[in-house]
Order: structure tokens, then C-alpha cells, then sequence
């Protein structure tokens, strides 16, 4: 193709293979995280795997693995299966790890196994910051949430109001059927046997589910908040943008350097708002 700009021929063998290094600038982000987790002492935040077996399989180096996952983090690839990917077709990535490609079990293992000496790990960058000078006392802090679902459903999560438009509904299913039951009294060959026997079925399993919640409502009047998940005791119903809608989760608070950007602490809460 002539007059256009001309790329290498792909079967074209090169004398002097071009260095990996070559590729990843000088300013690049990647850098700054390799000497960043250089300077860590992998072993005094507890890693799992800092100190190696004798015996077995040799394993990956905690530093390479929490590369993968500070790479993830700053571009915003949560999954480790995109990790996976990425670890065999990122040129950045392949520079950071020394061109090693974990599959997405090794890294969701390394995140879920190491979740405190992750944490220490934040805490240290943001001594370094402090260190550096990126947070100065000039400079404002923004604070703001974000919800987070928890594994808890909304049928699961109770609240006052809730709970009572729960029992009034039981109550209105068990009076319906009631009044079936006085209609096959009124005249038996209205209603069939068999439909008898399950409404009766339907009545007892219905009074079950309300003495069922008799139970919970006296735990919900204990709680200080009036509120009870059943199956993530933590997680509070909070609303979200959509109007009339809501989820069961948590409200991520974090404080965030208005100068640079950075993170500067984060606490995980249950209150809904973000005023306190």
C-alpha cells in the first residue's frame, strides 16, 4: 500500500530482539507501582506466602500477584478473569510481572486469603503521601458514599412498616380464603374436597409465616434502629438515585485530597445519608 504508513512485516525475523523495557515510558503509572512494591516489606504486613514453603510446588511471589491487583485497581479491572487476560496481552502488565500470567483462580485466591495485609498495604501508601508531601494543610478533604449491595435480599430485610404491610397481606390471603371455606360450608358442591383440604393447608402455612414474623418483630424491637436483615445482620436498607427504590448493603464513606485525588481513609458504614 503506497502513500500510507507501513507497519512490520509479521514474518519478518529480527537479529536483535527489542527489550520489553523499551516499551513502558519512562513516566509510565507501572513504574511508580514496581517501586512502590519494592519498598514494602511483604512479610512484616502479612502476606501469606512471603516467607517461601521448602518443600512442594514453588509459588508466585506475593509482590507479583499484588502488582496484578494494584494494576487492576488503578484501571479499573475488578474481575480476575480480566486480570488473567490482561496479564497475557498487556504489554504494562507483562513489564510489572516480568511477562508471568496467573490464571484468575491464583489472583481471586490471593485477594480473598490476604484481605487484611491488603488493607496494611493502603495504610502505607498513604504514609508515604503524607511523607512525599501530597497532603498538605492548605489542601481540602471531599467526603462522599457509595452503596454497596449486600448479599442480604430485600425480602430478608425488615423494618417496622415493612414488617406490618407483610402481616396484613398474610392476614388478607387468610381471610380469603376463609371466605372460601364459608362458601363450601354455604354449599358443598361448590368447592371440592380436594380443594378443601389444600385451602386448610394454605391457612396453616400462611398462620405459620405470621407467627414467624411475631418472632422477628420482637427482635426488630430490640435494635437500636429498628431494622433487622436476617441473613447479613449488618446490612441496612439505604436509598439509592432512583426514586422509590432501594437496596440492602452498606454506605462506603471516603475522604478524598481535593489538591491530588488521593484517598485518604475510608470506613465502611450501615447509615444510609452521608450528613454525619
Amino acid at each position: 500500500m503506497k502513500r500510507y504508513v507501513e507497519g512490520t512485516d509479521r514474518s519478518q525475523g529480527i537479529l536483535f530482539p527489542e527489550q520489553l523495557d523499551d516499551y513502558v515510558g519512562e513516566d509510565n503509572i507501572v513504574r511508580v507501582v514496581d517501586a512502590f512494591l519494592e519498598a514494602l516489606d511483604l512479610y512484616a504486613l502479612g502476606f501469606a506466602g512471603a516467607e517461601p514453603s521448602r518443600t512442594g510446588r514453588p509459588a508466585y511471589h506475593p509482590a507479583v500477584l499484588l502488582g496484578i491487583y494494584i494494576y487492576g485497581y488503578l484501571n479499573r479491572i475488578q474481575s480476575s478473569r480480566r486480570l488473567e487476560r490482561e496479564a497475557q496481552r498487556n504489554v504494562e502488565l507483562m513489564w510489572l510481572t516480568g511477562r508471568l500470567a496467573p490464571d484468575f483462580k491464583t489472583i481471586a485466591d490471593f485477594r480473598k486469603n490476604n484481605g487484611d495485609a491488603i488493607c496494611q498495604v493502603c495504610r502505607q501508601f498513604v504514609k508515604v503521601c503524607r511523607r512525599i508531601g501530597m497532603f498538605s494543610d492548605s489542601s481540602g478533604v471531599a467526603i462522599d458514599g457509595s452503596k454497596f449491595k449486600a448479599v442480604n435480599n430485600r425480602d430478608k430485610n425488615f423494618t417496622n412498616n415493612k414488617l406490618q404491610a407483610r402481616i396484613e397481606q398474610l392476614e388478607e390471603g387468610i381471610s380469603r380464603y376463609m371466605e372460601e371455606l364459608d362458601r363450601a360450608d354455604r354449599d358443598p358442591a361448590l368447592v371440592p374436597d380436594t380443594r378443601v383440604a389444600n385451602i386448610k393447608e394454605k391457612i396453616a402455612a400462611l398462620k405459620g409465616q405470621i407467627e414467624g414474623l411475631a418472632e422477628i418483630d420482637k427482635k426488630l424491637k430490640a435494635t437500636p434502629d429498628q431494622q433487622i436483615s436476617l441473613t447479613d445482620p449488618d446490612a441496612r436498607s439505604m436509598s439509592t438515585t432512583g426514586r422509590g427504590t432501594a437496596t440492602v448493603g452498606y454506605n462506603v464513606q471516603t475522604a478524598v485530597d481535593t489538591q491530588h485525588h488521593l484517598i485518604v481513609a475510608h470506613e465502611v458504614t450501615n447509615v444510609g445519608h452521608d450528613r454525619t
